[in-house]
């Protein structure tokens, strides 16, 4: 357990590192904790923190600077959190795919790094589906979700249809099967084919494979913003090594999204320091994240991505308030 002097030291080591980015010595410490303390006393502070793991000299500096676990300790013990700042900021109520796009360029644009948004998972159920004929047996299919998205599909077909057979079939396919899940539809329409002419039964069974498909691709669609900003943040514009190892980050999507979703699995705003567990790959990346909501229910994850050296303080307020602008912009678009 540390003693009051010490957290005080650590609490005023963490934030003048956050605030200049420079290894933080005794004389400066001595300044900024307002402590009446002698060189020497705050120097054998410094070296019991860094005993414990919490803190870190660097190359040959005399100052120190945090490490995961003396991050860890300030953000869970140590960080007060004043609220209202950007309180102002809205999302407007708008079609879902514009509301996430644009809560990822404002956690981008408020933050000064990089905003993530995972997208909600889109149930496989369609509102309307219409074909149109394009050339002889080549014909777009039309698929629009309960959210109002718009999928739109070609295929090919071994017979050519006209206009009225494929009027015909959306007709079938709008008047029995909306709403219902995908699989649902695909399984009735086997069991209904005999029922039906065989070649509309079959562009049927076409429409409702391409469907899938269609919906299945923007599962979990990732939207990432700000990406450059990283260009400006000099812990990474000065080791490329760094800089790399987070655009690759970005380029992976698949491990982006498997790392937001666990990060997203908790209640409320969380952080994740890089290097303090296998949860963040990079050990000079953070993530602060929190899940947002439809109607009550969780449905996505959304978040900032940075270096460790950020202002948690305000990051957390940034991610807090996108969560509850994107939670009430996507409830109130019905």
């Amino acid at each position: 357990m540390l003693d009051d002097r010490s957290k005080l030291l650590l609490k005023s080591l963490v934030e003048r590192y956050i605030a200049d980015g420079q290894p933080v010595g005794s004389r400066t410490l001595s300044k900024a904790s307002g402590l009446e303390l002698s060189p020497a006393t705050i120097r054998n502070v410094m070296s019991d923190l860094e005993e414990l793991g919490l803190i870190v000299s660097p190359h040959t500096s005399a100052g120190r600077i945090p490490t995961a676990k003396g991050y860890r300790l300030f953000v869970d013990t140590m960080l007060t959190v004043q609220s209202g700042q950007f309180s102002s900021h809205k999302l407007a109520a708008d079609q879902p795919q514009k509301v996430i796009s644009n809560a990822a360029n404002l956690l981008s644009s408020l933050s000064q790094f990089v905003g993530v948004v995972i997208a909600p998972r889109r149930t496989s159920v369609f509102r309307h589906i219409e074909f149109l004929r394009l050339s002889e047996r080549r014909i777009l299919v039309i698929i629009v979700s309960p959210e109002g998205d718009v999928q739109n599909r070609v295929i090919f077909t071994e017979l050519d249809y006209s206009q009225v057979q494929l009027l015909e079939a959306a007709n079938f396919l709008n008047g029995h099967y909306v709403g219902q899940d995908i699989e649902t539809v695909r399984h009735r329409l086997q069991g209904e084919v005999e029922s039906l002419r065989s070649e509309i039964a079959t562009l049927m069974q076409a429409a409702v494979n391409v469907s899938s498909e269609a919906i299945s691709e923007t599962q979990d669609e990732v939207i990432i913003s700000g990406e450059r900003n990283l260009l400006a943040v000099s812990d990474f514009s000065s080791d490329m090594g760094h800089l790399r190892r987070a655009f690759e980050l970005f380029e992976q999507k698949a491990q982006l999204m498997r790392l937001m979703d666990i990060t997203g699995q908790a209640e409320g705003v969380r952080i994740f320091i890089g290097g303090e567990s296998q949860i963040v790959p990079f050990e000079d990346l953070s993530i602060v994240s929190s899940p947002y909501e439809v109607d009550g229910t969780v449905v996505g994850t959304l978040g900032v991505i940075g270096p460790t050296r950020m202002d948690y303080d305000r990051m957390i307020q940034i991610v807090d308030i996108t969560s509850k602008l994107v939670s009430n912009a996507l409830s109130h678009h019905k």
